[in-house]
């Protein structure tokens, strides 16, 4: 069963979850064990907040300009965003496959955008001299594997998507992972015999995504853009708010107080109805934005800096006419096969999740995306009593699928202390000498900083509900 954005078993028409295999599996970890190098001192390089926090966190270091290595802390949270993406759909009736990260480049003169994609696509030949591109994205792919292997208008509809590592050769790469040249993307693509057909693809996309980043804990508003080198007509960036936003947005105040799982989804059924509520207010990039259109005045149009963690659009036969791809109709006609094209950039999530969510003294996770769920800190470890006290709560929350890591090193409290509201685990559980002859632990809950001495039973509770 997957799980609604509430927690509630919803089974979408599934017989079982998705690609289980992508869940990490409950593991419980000593930090004096585990690869973690947190930084006191900001680098250089890092301008912004999330660059600054993913490496003072010890989530990324740079390996060249624009591309990084995930270490272990980094990791965790790129898995669990992917798995929230993977999950949001299959519900909503994807089907999940893997390209190449390399393609043909005829493939892409065949499309005519092997010329027209600019110095961002890295071009490369191969032992035998036949031109290769490392892929920014695959529309070309997708729609030869289409071409190749579908022939009947009762094929349709088809919907398929895969998390590849794709590459653009950025001139100035910045931001640490928001703006890279090698990152981590969900790339989907629909076919559809019609408009009719590809809009109502378009529009369970449309929904999956607002449910997606809403697992995430982000309010992600669908703005109307460009584009840009896809092409299309009927496209959305789906954007969040944050001070180092890449571009202005500017949108009804409504649409943030709108939830995404207020509405009964039937991804079977008309989903236009959830699409023109959420497109009836204003909101679009400052690409798009016409004053002269927006009826939103005053304190009611909120004008603020975005970063924009998706793209959905509807290209037609952009691809299919010039790759030959087509189905047979009842007649024996040939008919074009209308795409569409949906991105999310997964490990650009990372740094906007962090932009979103961090205070002064680290970062503050959301649940569903935290590397774990519990900081465990020992304030005396080697003290036989604070250490039996603090191994129970780690064996009795690993068997309850609680992911914990377990600050059992031989530091100060001031360091440890710092080091968890650093890497901004959701709670943090703290077992000290003076609390354990009394019973009692300090339960910390990472947003807002409310802590609360409570017996240990008590404690255990309040994280097993939570997490439940």
């Amino acid at each position: 069963m997957l799980h609604d954005g509430d927690g509630k078993a919803a089974s979408h028409g599934l017989d079982c979850a998705p690609l289980a295999l992508h869940k990490p599996p409950t593991v419980i970890m000593r930090l004096s064990r585990y690869f973690l190098t947190t930084l006191k001192e900001t680098p250089a390089e890092a301008k912004i907040v999330s660059h600054r926090l993913m490496l003072r966190a010890g989530m990324v270091r740079q390996a060249s300009a624009g591309i990084y290595s995930w270490l272990p802390l980094g990791f965790r949270v790129l898995r669990n965003i992917e798995n929230i993406v993977h999950e949001e759909m299959a519900a909503a009736g994807a089907q999940a496959v893997l390209m190449p990260t390399l393609q043909l480049a005829d493939l892409w003169r065949e499309s005519g955008r092997y010329d027209a994609y600019g110095p961002e696509m890295l071009r490369i030949s191969d032992r035998h001299d036949r031109d290769m591109l490392y892929g920014p994205t695959n529309e070309e792919q997708i729609t030869q594997i289409m071409r190749d292997d579908i022939r009947s208008y009762r094929d349709l509809p088809r919907n398929l998507y895969h998390i590849q590592w794709k590459f653009r050769d950025e001139i100035r790469p910045r931001f640490g992972v928001m703006r890279g040249r090698e990152f981590l993307m969900k790339d989907g693509y629909s076919f559809d015999l019609d408009f009719e057909a590809a809009k109502r693809s378009y529009n369970i996309m449309f929904v999956a995504y607002l449910r997606t980043y809403a697992r995430m804990g982000l309010k992600a508003i669908p703005m109307q853009a460009d584009s840009g080198p896809i092409g299309g007509d009927l496209s959305h960036e789906f954007v969040i708010l944050a001070d180092t936003g890449e571009s202005a947005v500017y949108a009804d105040k409504r649409l943030f107080d709108m939830d995404p799982h207020a509405d009964d989804v039937d991804f079977e059924g008309d989903l236009e109805p959830i699409f023109k509520k959420w497109t009836s207010l204003y909101a679009a990039t400052d690409e798009k934005h016409d004053p002269t259109v927006c009826s939103v005045e005053g304190e009611n149009l909120v004008e603020a800096r975005g970063i924009e963690v998706g793209h959905i659009f509807y290209f037609g036969t952009k691809y299919s006419e010039p790759l030959g791809c087509a189905v047979t109709m009842p007649d024996g006609e040939k008919r074009l096969i209308h795409g569409g094209s949906y991105g999310i950039g997964v490990s650009r999530l990372v740094g906007a999740i962090i932009e979103a969510s961090h205070d002064d003294a680290g970062i503050v996770w959301p649940d569903a995306v935290a590397p774990f769920n519990v900081a465990l800190i020992n304030l005396k470890s080697g003290d036989e009593v604070c250490d039996a006290v603090a191994n129970d709560l780690y064996a009795k929350l690993s068997d309850a699928g609680v992911q914990v890591l377990h600050d059992d090193r031989d530091e100060r409290a001031g360091v440890k202390f710092a080091d968890m509201d650093l890497i901004g685990l959701p709670w943090q559980l703290t077992v000290g000498p003076r609390g354990v002859k009394a019973g009692t632990v300090e339960l910390k809950r990472r947003a807002g900083g409310d802590k609360e001495e409570l017996s240990i039973d008590s404690a255990l509770s309040r994280i097993l509900d939570f997490d439940s």
